[in-house]
């Protein structure tokens, strides 16, 4: 008698990701309320106190974490981590337009291409260095490269539980936040100090800052000019995720011999979608303005269920050598990001 196996699904690359549980939805709401309270608290604070959105979803996931112990929250938690997730980052590509693209020039584009290719290079080198997996150092050095928590949870979402764990994800978003908070602060300054014009100044920071709302926030701290430049370049490196994404699910090894050829997940078709349907100009303003919220609220929903469903001990034992990855990820993005604005930019 043969043996029946699970369907591989669009969005489950290699069939090794954590199998949607066979519940009711009744069974989905204990967890899924903790998590919208939870997300809705980290707004409050993102709000009141002007601090990252992701960074108080996920420090606010990580205090509710003992929570993760009562085995009926795992459903909705479970949802929150994939599905909800998965349509933030399918809502994602209404943030960007071909135009927006078209407009840096093909000299800032290759140097915006190079940049990530570097950046992922030297991640996942930095990683099989120090000894981690490159499942790893894909997922470390692709939050640096793209769009900081967004692309770890996307990437982490495409390898799948056995090539980037729960504990590896968290440290991932743990390490990103810390590091693309102080890089708000200090390439500011870097760049005051080495006297860059607005536009060098705005793709620098653009090209090199880790998160969406930091990398803006550091633009325009500069300049009115640098921001927007910043925002471009930004808005760039997040439409490359979705390339990432294909290049992952074709170059890593399957999980289990005999399978066909790569599928591309679902998600990542979405994300074109929306951008395509968005550069045609086909999404009213205020309909986008509504999208891109909803996509930053999924998100944040994702980060905290993704925090507080983490095994806290496994965090514990790695130590801060998983760090030393995203660091090193990170001085080659901005190294790069600097040569290019220096020499490349006009």
């Amino acid at each position: 008698m043969s043996e029946t196996r699970r369907p591989v699904m669009a969005a489950d690359l290699y069939g090794d990701i954590e199998p949607d549980p066979q519940t009711r939805w009744r069974d989905v709401v204990p967890g899924l309320l903790i998590v919208v309270l939870g997300t809705l608290a980290a707004g409050f604070l993102s709000d009141h106190y002007h601090a990252p959105l992701t960074l108080m979803a996920l420090l606010i996931g990580l205090s509710l974490n003992f929570l993760s112990a009562d085995t009926r929250l795992a459903p909705g938690t479970a949802f929150a981590a994939r599905s909800l997730l998965r349509w933030g980052i399918v809502l994602v590509g209404v943030r960007i337009t071909v135009g927006q693209i078209a407009d840096l020039g093909p000299a800032a584009l290759v140097s915006i291409v190079a940049i990530v290719a570097l950046v992922m290079g030297g991640g996942i080198l930095a990683a099989r260095r120090l000894g981690f997996s490159p499942g790893f150092g894909t997922l470390a050095a692709g939050a640096v490269a793209i769009c900081g928590a967004s692309a770890a949870l996307a990437i982490a979402t495409t390898l799948g539980e056995r090539r980037a764990s729960q504990a590896q994800l968290t440290l991932v978003l743990v390490g990103i936040s810390a590091m693309s908070a102080a890089a708000m602060i200090l390439y500011p300054l870097l760049a005051h100090a080495l006297g860059l014009s607005d536009i060098k100044a705005g793709f620098m920071l653009g090209a090199s800052i880790h998160d969406v709302a930091q990398s803006l926030g550091a633009g325009y701290s500069y300049s009115q000019g640098a921001g927007e430049i910043a925002a471009i370049v930004k808005l760039t490196r997040v439409a490359l995720l979705a390339p990432l994404l294909a290049i992952v699910a074709l170059f890593l090894p399957r999980g289990e011999a005999g399978r066909g050829g790569p599928i591309l997940p679902w998600f990542v078709a979405g994300f074109f979608v929306m951008a395509a349907i968005n550069s045609l100009g086909l999404i009213p303003p205020a309909v986008a303005i509504w999208a891109e919220r909803a996509a930053s609220a999924l998100l944040a929903a994702a980060v905290t269920a993704t925090a507080l469903r983490s095994p806290l001990p496994k965090l514990m034992e790695a130590g801060p050598r998983p760090l030393l990855v995203i660091l090193a990820a990170s001085m080659v993005a901005l190294l790069a990001s600097l040569a290019a604005a220096v020499w490349v930019v006009a």
